[in-house]
């Protein structure tokens, strides 16, 4: 199999992870701080040096600001609910997955909250138009670092900059981004980052993280109770992060995986690891350009691109048609359809269909791209 869908989950993981998530498996799986145990010790222990990695990595305030979650979508729902109340105003955009546009529009339709979704440009959001949005019952920016079905990497510098100015909370999804785009959380006035562990981090499927910066302190409500393995006397749950936002067993395997994901990042750069996807992305714009029919959704610029891109199919096939041949007939995995990014798709007239995005990983070769370009031209000569 050519598996070219590392937007969705990377595979295949660095051999460290599969070392270390058999190794924990096999001899620390215990419920951490629920017992004095060696194991439970040992798996606490787990918890805190994920936390520590993640904050060196990030370069946050603090390893206890680190909130692990079940996903990506579990970390932007906690940080949503957690920050908003009735009556105030939020400002999203239409490159958001629906992790962020759900929960955004079922608080709107409560009447919890009023939403301004803002047009991108090309597949970019301009820092002005953030600007003109924000009003004085404006609590939450929330948004996407690049978009996972164009790849476009935003500006989220400055437009940090507007919010933090505007005194509200600026919340990115760091899902598309996390571990190829350099992130320092001491510099970029950012209050909140959500992210998964199973893409450009490496870990395995069920953990990914939250960063809570101070400016939340007080804020955030906890969107879950329960069991913190800590505090076990308090009728509701510990005020004190991370457990305020940890209620029951954490995934500590999937902590271990992704803390050796991320020490293999270290050793690489996430610079190198985007240049490597990005280079490989040249050569499907360059034969797309080439190309009788087939184009780029969105403006390319490798200089500001992860290692996702989608491609607009032409007629008469459709993405999910391709998509089922190139895995049948070929051996190639891609991701047809409309991403969870329906908003987008819209704005592109690529909606209901959508497009066909590949997304390249570290593990793959120019001979894999060369490979799926191969198919796709037989397929449209076929087809033709």
């Amino acid at each position: 199999m050519i598996y070219l869908d590392n937007a969705a989950t990377s595979f295949p993981k660095p051999e460290p992870v599969y070392e270390a998530l058999d190794r924990f498996a096999r001899t620390s799986l215990a419920n951490p701080g629920r017992a004095g145990h060696r194991m439970a010790i040992a798996a606490e222990e787990q918890l805190d040096a994920g936390r520590n990695t993640l904050n060196r990595f990030f370069r946050g305030e603090a390893p206890e600001r680190w909130i692990f979650t079940l996903n990506g979508t579990d970390g932007l729902n906690i940080a949503i609910k957690g920050i908003v109340r009735p009556g105030d105003h939020v400002v999203t955009t239409d490159l958001e997955h629906n992790s962020v546009s759900r929960p955004l529009v079922a608080l709107e339709k409560a009447g919890v909250i009023s939403l301004t979704r803002l047009a991108s440009e090309d597949g970019y959001l301009l820092p002005d138009a953030v600007r003109a949005a924000i009003t004085p019952a404006t609590t939450l920016v929330a948004m996407t670092h690049a978009s996972n079905v164009l790849g476009t990497v935003q500006p989220i510098e400055p437009i940090a900059t507007i919010v933090r100015e505007a005194g509200a909370f600026f919340l990115v999804d760091a899902a598309q981004t996390a571990g190829v785009v350099p992130i320092d959380l001491r510099s970029l006035p950012v209050d909140l980052l959500a992210f998964p562990g199973h893409k450009a981090l490496y870990g395995p499927t069920g953990i990914g993280a939250l960063y809570a910066g101070p400016r939340t302190d007080g804020r955030l409500r906890p969107w879950r109770e329960g069991g913190t393995g800590g505090d076990s006397s308090s009728p509701t749950q510990p005020q004190a992060l991370p457990h305020a936002l940890e209620g029951g067993t954490p995934n500590v395997l999937g902590v271990a995986g992704l803390t050796a994901g991320i020490a293999w990042v270290e050793s690489r750069g996430p610079d190198e690891l985007r240049c490597h996807e990005v280079d490989l992305l040249r050569r499907v714009v360059a034969w797309a350009d080439d190309s009788n029919g087939w184009r780029i959704a969105g403006r390319w610029d490798p200089e500001t691109h992860v290692g996702a891109l989608s491609l607009i199919v032409p007629d008469p096939l459709t993405p999910q048609d391709l998509g089922a041949i190139l895995d049948t007939s070929f051996d190639i995995a891609i991701r047809p359809g409309l991403h969870c990014a329906p908003y987008i798709h819209r704005r592109l007239g690529t909606y209901p269909d959508g497009t066909i995005r590949l997304s390249p990983g570290p593990f793959n070769t120019p001979d894999d791209i060369d490979a799926f370009l191969r198919a796709l031209s037989e397929i449209t000569v076929a087809m033709s």
